[in-house]
């Protein structure tokens, strides 16, 4: 009877030296990674720090936790209130954090300049410090807010935001290409974009091509490398939802040597007569069709597209929605898309210039 107790004190003692002896492996882990990544820029600290998760997990808690990127320009410090990362002993190449806000962003030895909270944030990786496979982010109830006139100002709002990723070739330090996937839900940032005022749920799945390594650097410095790589974003697939419309697409762009995008994404819109009056795009369309609809009867294709489409005739007639009207008639073909009518049509940019089927509807400024 006394074998077995004695067997299980003795494993007990053997686990308990073994968990310490890994926590303290950990401990100078932390430490590596911490003089790594002030090497490359990175100072990373915190107020207070603690180890625990005993019997089977590696717990590490870091209070008012600080990166500070001397390498961008001007160097910036960002803060948060709490972090706390686990790993268990028998899966050390996964880690999972958790987050507590708020988060700020500043330059050193000045004031924030951005703003986030939230309810709950965590987040995942995969892999070693040297050489990570992938990671996820997950927030709910995230608010952003940036510097106003001499306050933080709320600027956007979700439900919840997931942000997946994974190098799916090369490395972290030579050339890694990106794999993303983005998730959010009732998205709403009117400060940025009237179009986005209303609760918007989205997904992107997108590679990018172009890194050259993930070294901290200004991101104008990062899209010059990109752009003189010849690197690219690949959509795979987009998907975005306000009310009644529905927008889901997929193609590529590039930068050109003056930072300016290039490429096209094909996109099909159930509500495009809605989305034109969202976007603010009605003059351009006006401008089109005033120089295209010499010797046409509007009212005649008007007619046609409601047969196609219902409502489309009468946005024609309203003068709003015209753009509908050139996607079917001129570029764009009906399709259907989750059981709805739709129309089909190119996004593209050249230079910078911004072109939803054969209307122009603006010019992006440069990137860099």
């Amino acid at each position: 009877m006394a074998l077995p107790l004695a067997a299980m004190v003795a494993l007990c003692i053997a686990w308990s030296g073994f968990w310490f002896f890994a926590a303290s492996r950990a401990d100078t882990a932390i430490a590596g990674w911490r003089a790594r990544e002030a090497q490359g820029g990175r100072v990373q600290s915190c107020s207070s720090q603690s180890l625990g998760g005993f019997p089977f997990r590696i717990e590490v808690q870091c209070a008012d936790p600080a990166v500070e990127f001397r390498g961008a320009q001007p160097p910036m410090v960002l803060t948060a209130k709490s972090a706390q990362v686990a790993g268990q002993i028998y899966s050390p190449t996964l880690l999972i954090g958790e987050f507590t806000g708020p988060l700020t962003l500043a330059e050193r030895g000045r004031a924030p300049s951005l703003s986030a909270n939230w309810r709950l944030a965590q987040m995942s990786v995969r892999g070693t410090p040297e050489a990570p496979e992938r990671a996820s982010l997950a927030v709910d109830a995230p608010e952003l807010a940036l510097a106003g006139r001499g306050t933080m100002e709320t600027v956007a709002t979700a439900a919840h935001v997931e942000f997946h990723g994974r190098i799916a070739g090369g490395s972290v330090a030579d050339h890694p290409i990106l794999e993303t996937v983005v998730r959010l839900e009732k998205l709403s940032a009117p400060a940025f974009h009237p179009a986005i005022a209303r609760p918007t749920d989205g997904e992107i799945e997108a590679t990018l091509v172009g890194l050259r390594n993930f070294a901290p650097k200004a991101w104008p410095d990062r899209l010059r490398e990109i752009a003189a790589d010849n690197g690219r974003i690949e959509i795979k697939r987009a998907r975005l939802v306000q009310d009644d419309i529905l927008i889901v697409g997929a193609g590529s762009l590039s930068l050109t040597p003056a930072g300016l995008p290039n490429g096209q994404i094909d996109i099909t819109v159930v509500g495009l007569d809605k989305l034109v009056t969202l976007l603010g795009v009605d003059q351009f369309v006006q401008r089109y069709l005033a120089q295209r609809g010499n010797g046409l009867d509007m009212n005649q294709i008007a007619g046609g597209l409601d047969r196609i489409l219902p409502g489309l005739g009468s946005a024609l007639r309203n003068n709003s929605g015209g753009l509908a009207t050139i996607g079917i008639a001129v570029l764009g073909e009906p399709r259907d898309v989750e059981g709805r009518k739709g129309i089909s049509l190119p996004l593209r940019f050249r230079d910078g210039a911004m072109f939803l089927g054969p209307v122009p509807i603006g010019q992006a400024a440069p990137l860099f």
